[in-house]
C-alpha cells in the first residue's frame, strides 16, 4: 500500500473538480512553496514537488481516469513523476502556470536552477509488452531494449545569441493606447534558447543520435490489458541538454491456453466422465502459478460451478485478489463398446438414473402445478 498522500488531498481539491479548479489549486500551492520564496527549506520544497506530482497526473486526463480507478498502483513503475521529479521537470513543464510571478516572462524558464534558459523536453517513446497469467499474477521485473536518441558525448551547447536563452523574442509597439509588448518564438534556435557550440561526429543538429538501450521495468501485479504505464526518463533524450521524455508501456495479455479472465477473476471448464460425476472423484485442474487437486463430490450435476476462493488475479490496487471458478461439465462418451452397452441397458430403467424429479418427495408435482395455476 503506496504511503503518498491522496493527489485530491495535495491539491486540497475533489474528485469533481474542473481542470481549472485544479490548475488554480495548483498554482496557488506552487506559489506558496516556491523555491524562490522559500530558500534553502527542505520542508517547502518538499510540498512544492509533492503539488506539481499531484498536478502532473490530475490535469491529465488519461493519467487522472487511471489514478481514478487504481489509485497511486496505477502510477507505478512510474506513473507520473514516481516521486523522482526534480527542479528542472517542474519548471520545463508547467513554467507557463507561473506566469511573471518570479520574474520568468512565461517562456518555461522562470527562475530556477536553469537561471532563465529554457528546458526543452525529450519526445515520448512507445512500447508493447506481452505478459503471460503469471506473470500478472505475480508482478515481474522485465529488460527490453528501446532504439531512441541520446545526447553524443563531448557536444557542447551554448544559450542563442538572439533570445538570451528564453526562447521568445520580446518586441514592443508603440500604439495610439500606448506601448504594446508582443512575444515571439524565437527564429534563430526556433524556441529551444540553445544551440549547439561544438558537435562531435555522428551528432544532428540537436546534439543527438539514436542508440539502444536497455531499460528495466518493473510491472506491478494485477496489470490488465491495455493499461499504459509510464516510465520517467526513458524516452528520447531533450534536445539540447534538456530532461528526457517517458517510456510508455502498453500491457498486452497473452492468452492462456485453459484459463479464461474476467476482471480479476478466472475460470476453468473441467470436464469429467459420467462415472466420477456419479461416485465423486478428485480432479487436477490448472492456475495460473500451477497445478490444483480438487474435489467433485458424488452426485454432481453438470453445469456445476465450484469457487476457489483466493486462486484468481491481485487487484492491482492491492487490496485482495480474486477467485477460480470451476465448471463442471459431464462429458458423454460418443461411442461404447458392446459390454459397455449391455451395462448401460441394464441401468437404463433404474430408478437412480431416472432424471426426473426424486419419486419419493410427494409434494414435488403438487408444488409445480400450484407455481403455474
Amino acid at each position: 500500500m503506496s504511503d503518498k498522500r491522496d493527489y485530491y488531498e495535495v491539491l486540497g481539491v475533489s474528485k469533481s473538480a474542473s481542470d481549472a479548479e485544479i490548475k488554480k489549486a495548483y498554482r496557488k500551492l506552487a506559489l506558496k512553496y516556491h523555491p524562490d520564496k522559500n530558500p534553502d527549506d527542505a520542508g517547502a520544497e518538499a510540498k512544492f514537488k509533492e503539488a506539481a506530482e499531484a498536478y502532473e497526473v490530475l490535469s491529465n486526463a488519461e493519467k487522472k481516469q487511471r489514478y481514478d480507478q487504481f489509485g497511486h498502483a496505477g502510477m507505478s513503475g512510474a506513473g507520473g513523476f514516481g516521486g523522482g521529479m526534480n527542479m528542472d521537470d517542474i519548471f520545463s513543464q508547467f513554467g507557463d502556470i507561473f506566469g511573471n510571478a518570479f520574474g520568468g516572462g512565461g517562456g518555461g524558464g522562470f527562475g530556477g536552477p536553469r537561471g532563465g534558459t529554457r528546458v526543452v523536453k525529450g519526445s515520448n517513446l512507445r512500447v508493447k509488452m506481452k505478459l503471460n497469467l503469471q506473470e500478472i499474477a505475480e508482478g515481474v521485473t522485465k529488460k527490453i531494449k528501446v532504439n531512441k536518441l541520446v545526447n553524443v558525448e563531448g557536444v557542447t551547447y551554448k544559450d542563442c545569441p538572439t533570445c538570451k536563452g528564453s526562447g521568445r523574442i520580446t518586441r514592443v509597439q508603440q500604439t495610439f493606447l500606448g506601448a504594446m509588448q508582443t512575444q515571439t518564438t524565437c527564429n534563430t534556435c526556433r524556441g529551444a534558447g540553445r544551440m549547439i557550440d561544438k558537435c562531435p561526429s555522428g551528432a544532428d543538429e540537436q546534439g543527438l543520435k539514436r542508440e539502444e538501450d536497455v531499460v528495466e521495468i518493473d510491472i506491478p501485479a494485477g496489470v490488465e490489458e491495455g493499461i499504459q504505464l509510464s516510465v520517467t526518463g526513458k524516452g528520447n533524450a531533450g534536445p539540447f541538454d534538456g530532461i528526457p521524455g517517458d517510456l510508455i508501456v502498453v500491457i498486452e495479455e497473452v492468452e492462456h491456453e485453459e484459463l479464461r479472465r474476467d476482471g480479476q477473476h478466472l475460470h476453468y471448464e473441467a470436464y469429467v466422465n459420467f462415472v466420477d460425476a456419479v461416485l465423486g472423484a478428485s480432479i487436477e485442474i490448472p492456475t495460473v502459478t500451477g497445478k490444483a487437486k480438487i474435489k467433485v463430490e458424488a452426485g454432481t450435476q453438470s453445469g456445476k460451478t465450484l469457487r476457489l476462493k483466493g486462486k484468481g488475479l491481485p487487484v492491482l490496487q492491492g487490496y485482495g485478489t480474486g477467485d477460480l471458478f470451476v465448471h463442471i461439465n459431464v462429458w458423454t462418451p460418443k461411442k461404447v463398446s458392446k459390454s459397455e452397452k449391455e451395462i448401460l441397458e441394464k441401468l437404463r430403467d433404474s430408478e437412480n438414473f431416472d432424471p426426473q424429479p426424486d419419486h419419493n418427495d410427494k409434494g414435488f408435482f403438487q408444488r409445480m402445478k400450484d407455481m403455474f395455476h
